[in-house]
């Protein structure tokens, strides 16, 4: 498995900020403040592995049943560019799912959602904001995990830029279509493999302690079971989270 540079993690001020379906299409992607925020609540600062360095996962740690998937997705890193992220709140999408969009079978819109775990499953919530997924399991399984939220650890002055929010609060990140933006995703991104090399990258990263579980979000349209399936996982005690958390409990 090949080793990846160094990057350094992204201090708690920067000196000069630049100025379905619909399963994830809700109010966290409001449109984004122009006022500059204090930074009350701290960038998250997470363990890194011996000396610094970072390793990419390998195809083989996404292609698992996307439930199993999901929580071992929180405290890994995403990589692009001078950005990267830690991954903080998910949900996953399975095969035979009402609020998958495998449901509708292979098309030129879902046909990565089919391929082998690994790929990235990008588009468009409203035409409006761009959803990064992690296909699941294995080829023709149709299963995959969404990003709904994460914390910034480098590139904070990128990600600003990209979002056009001055702040590093919670707001900056804590919804699917806004980490889409920070990382500066387009569809074209749909089918990337995300264990290889340069472009965007998956990182090894620390399991989180505890973690919290509930409902996912913006799925009303599924049938019940799907609905009320607590397949949404959020790592307990990070503020990084998107709404709504009272639907979050602690896993048992």
């Amino acid at each position: 498995m090949k080793r990846t540079r160094r990057f350094k993690r992204v201090a708690s001020k920067t000196k000069r900020p630049i100025a379905g379906i619909r399963p994830i299409c809700d109010g966290d992607d409001a449109p984004p403040a122009q006022q500059f925020e204090s930074n009350s609540i701290p960038i998250s600062e997470p363990e890194l592995l011996p000396n610094g360095k970072m390793t990419i996962l390998p195809s083989t740690f996404f292609q698992i049943d996307a439930l199993d998937l999901a929580p071992r997705l929180l405290g890994k890193f995403l990589r692009r560019d001078d950005v990267v992220l830690q991954i903080t709140e998910v949900e996953a999408y399975r095969p035979n799912d009402s609020a998958c969009h495998g449901r509708f079978g292979i098309t030129a819109r879902t046909a990565p959602v089919f391929g082998p775990g690994g790929h990235a499953y990008v588009y468009l919530c409203y035409g409006l904001h761009t959803m990064l997924n992690v296909v699941a399991d294995k080829e023709g399984h149709g299963a995959a995990v969404l990003i709904r939220s994460c914390s910034p650890i480098s590139g904070l002055q990128t990600i600003q830029y990209r979002r056009g929010q001055k702040t590093d609060k919670p707001v900056l990140l804590n919804g699917p279509g806004k980490i889409g933006q920070a990382l500066g995703l387009s569809t074209e991104w749909s089918n990337h493999p995300l264990y290889m090399p340069g472009g965007l990258e998956i990182l090894d990263g620390p399991a989180p302690e505890k973690m919290l579980i509930g409902p996912r979000v913006g799925i009303e349209y599924a049938l019940p079971e799907h609905v009320n399936a607590l397949w949404r996982f959020a790592i307990a005690g990070t503020p990084w989270i998107s709404a709504p958390k009272n639907t979050l409990r602690p896993a048992s």
